[in-house]
């Protein structure tokens, strides 16, 4: 009997080990640089890789006030500052997009489209009945999907015009469009949804709700959670934690920069972008 219960017990043990291994299969590295200058509330970031420059959208203010202080930043790729002011006149911006010469911006109840090669707004389209829009994404068409987190609304713009395209989308925040679908994160849920808006459960059982979302190839994706969580989403719907610094800084609306694996996370209330790798 006695051992039979340490053959059961190095059973468990190795189980336990097994389990801690596969958890740990990806980790993020120590911080590479923390950028803190002139980036007052930090919401979003975006990797433009054709000229290696990091867009930032700055609310600077509460994230749910049409003020006219809000903004978009260009950081360069070592967290240096190239220009403070590229977009300003902006009301709480957060999620940004591009297709082809246009930025797209989720200004709180508006979308705006920016050029890029002159950094002057082109367009601004209000969007009746919206609250508090949050993240957006583009189709390989042109069309812009837009997320209200307020009303659990997603909206989608074609041709200068917008129409409902989902409700009931539970705390609707992140949006990234990819072969052919849309993925959402709805609260504490990872979504993909297809043309005929039917709605698969990719992954559930976040923490807080998902914010930022990254696809990295091969189905899976970074996720990430206002409060300060970042997850490693396998395409099987499996998390790891990556990183836990809830009531030390957020994590907002990522970055990534796929060649080099290096995720820019917003860290909102704390005013600065911090960059990881991914190993």
């Amino acid at each position: 009997m006695k051992a039979q219960n340490i053959l059961i017990s190095l059973s468990v043990f190795a189980a336990t080990m097994l389990a801690s291994r596969t958890f740990a299969q990806h980790q993020l590295s120590a911080p590479l640089w923390e950028a803190k200058e002139n980036l007052p509330v930090p919401e979003s970031v975006l990797y433009k890789a054709d000229t290696k420059e990091l867009l930032v959208s700055l609310i600077d203010g509460p994230g749910n006030v049409k003020d006219g202080k809000g903004g978009v930043a260009i950081l360069n790729l070592d967290g240096s500052m190239k220009n403070a002011h590229w977009v300003t006149g902006l009301n709480a911006p957060k999620g940004l997009a591009i297709y082809r010469n246009t930025l797209y911006i989720a200004d709180l109840t508006a979308v705006v489209s920016v050029d890029i090669r002159s950094g002057k707004i082109k367009d601004k389209l209000e969007i009746e009945g919206a609250v508090f829009l949050n993240d957006l994404t583009v189709d390989d068409q042109g069309a812009v999907y837009v997320s209200d987190t307020r009303t659990h609304k997603i909206y989608k713009i074609e041709h200068g015009k917008y129409a409902l395209f989902m409700e009931n989308v539970k705390g609707a925040n992140g949006l990234k469009w990819l072969n052919d679908m849309l993925y959402v994160l709805a609260g504490t849920e990872l979504w993909q949804v297809d043309a005929q808006k039917q709605v698969k459960v990719i992954s559930k059982g976040f923490e807080k709700g998902g914010d930022g979302l990254e696809p990295i190839g091969n189905g899976d994706f970074i996720v990430t959670c206002w409060a300060g969580i970042i997850y490693y989403v396998k395409a099987n719907g499996e998390f790891e934690k990556l990183l836990d610094v809830q009531g030390k800084m957020n994590t907002a609306d990522i970055g990534y920069n796929a060649k080099e694996r290096i995720i820019y996370v917003p860290t909102f209330n704390q005013n600065s972008v911090v960059a990881y790798q991914l190993k």
